[in-house]
Parts: C-alpha cells; sequence; structure tokens
C-alpha cells in the first residue's frame, strides 16, 4: 500500500514533466509521454534508496524524464548518427562562418564532414509536419492545396541541396548551368556571352552535367 502511496502521490510530476517536454517537442504525444513517465515512475519508487542522500521526487524526476525521452528516441524514424552528423555539420559551418566572416556552402561542410548532406536530407524528409504547429523556421509552402506539405518541404530540401552544389561549381560552369536552366538561354548564346564557341559550350555543359551527377551520388549516397 506504501509503494501505491508514493506513485500515487508523484503522479502529478509525470504530467508536469510530459507537459513541459510536449512544449519542446510539439509532435509528441502527450499520453505516450505519461505512459512512459509512469514506467519511469515505478523504477523510480522501487530502486529508491534514501541513504543515498537525495528525495524520492528528485530521483523520481531524472528517471521519469529518461524514460520519456527513451520513448522519442524509439520514435524518431531519423537515427542517432544521422542525427549527430548533422548537429557536428551545423556546428562546424557556425564556426567557419565565424572564422571567415561568411557562411559556407552545404558542399564546403561536407568536404570537411563526409555524410552531412546525406544526413541533413533524411533528417529533413523524414520529419513529421504537425497540422497544429507551425512550419520550421525560415520554411513556408506556397498556396498548393492539392499538394502533400511533406512531399513539397522535401522536394524544396532537394532543391536547395542542389543549388549548393551548383553554388561550389567554378566560376563558368556554375554560370553556363545557371543561366541555361534557370534563365532559359540556349548554349549558343550563352556560348556568345562567355565568349567561346557553341561546340565548347557544349563540351562544358556535357562536362559540367557528369560532374553534378557525381555531387549529387556523393551527396546522397
Amino acid at each position: 500500500m506504501e509503494r501505491e502511496a508514493r506513485i500515487r502521490d508523484l503522479f502529478p510530476l509525470v504530467r508536469r514533466i510530459a507537459r513541459r517536454i510536449r512544449t519542446v517537442v510539439p509532435g509528441a504525444e502527450l499520453d505516450d509521454l505519461v505512459g512512459d513517465g509512469c514506467i519511469g515512475l515505478i523504477r523510480a519508487v522501487d530502486h529508491f534508496d534514501p541513504l543515498r542522500g537525495t528525495s524520492l521526487e528528485h530521483y523520481a524526476r531524472r528517471l521519469i524524464l529518461g524514460a520519456m525521452l527513451n520513448g522519442l528516441r524509439r520514435m524518431d524514424p531519423v537515427s542517432e548518427r544521422s542525427r549527430r552528423l548533422v548537429r557536428d555539420g551545423e556546428n562546424l559551418r557556425y564556426r567557419m562562418a565565424v572564422e571567415r566572416g561568411a557562411v559556407p556552402t552545404l558542399v564546403e561542410v561536407e568536404r570537411a564532414r563526409p555524410g552531412y548532406l546525406r544526413a541533413r536530407t533524411v533528417a529533413h524528409r523524414v520529419s513529421p509536419l504537425s497540422l497544429d504547429a507551425g512550419l520550421p523556421e525560415d520554411e513556408s509552402l506556397p498556396l498548393d492545396w492539392r499538394g502533400d506539405p511533406a512531399d513539397i518541404l522535401s522536394r524544396r530540401v532537394e532543391r536547395e541541396e542542389f543549388e549548393a552544389i551548383v553554388d561550389a561549381l567554378p566560376e563558368r560552369p556554375r554560370r553556363l548551368i545557371r543561366e541555361h536552366y534557370y534563365a532559359e538561354r540556349s548554349l549558343r548564346e550563352i556560348g556568345q556571352r562567355m565568349g567561346f564557341s557553341p561546340q565548347r559550350a557544349s563540351q562544358m555543359h556535357l562536362t559540367t552535367i557528369a560532374r553534378l551527377r557525381a555531387l549529387l551520388h556523393a551527396a546522397t549516397g
């Protein structure tokens, strides 16, 4: 009876911690958090040792929080390795930006942290979008009521990755790709504007496309 009384007395603590986590992780289900937290609470009551010099509430708080976080990790479709790669890559990108005074391209970060681009794409692609919460920071969607928001966001991430790879090309190939595919100019016109023959423009186009395919393959695995 004493064990059950302790569990009942500390159950409000489970709900408080669950609500706090849900404000940080909007996609988490409150009932799931409470369920995992109750497992942590029971373990705390069963294994509490007053001789360790801490209160039951303090000990239970740690086990409840740990059980909830473990539950969130089990539901996360992105592996911990991918999350770690993204964190390391973003930290490196920030340090490089501070050192040079300009934000480095994603391809530069990929060279220093192989696997970063792939992990970043996976993390964006599989992260669920909540219909009750706003989009991630700096994200917006066009007014396409027929499209799936997750698919739209996934395509946007892929486009951003491709543009970052294009930005990392040398000046002439980068200009050719942008003028041909973004400004819709012919290779002949681009050759004239850049000062070389249509044949040279066509050759550079084929070489650049092959290079882009290799870079995309390296970035996405």
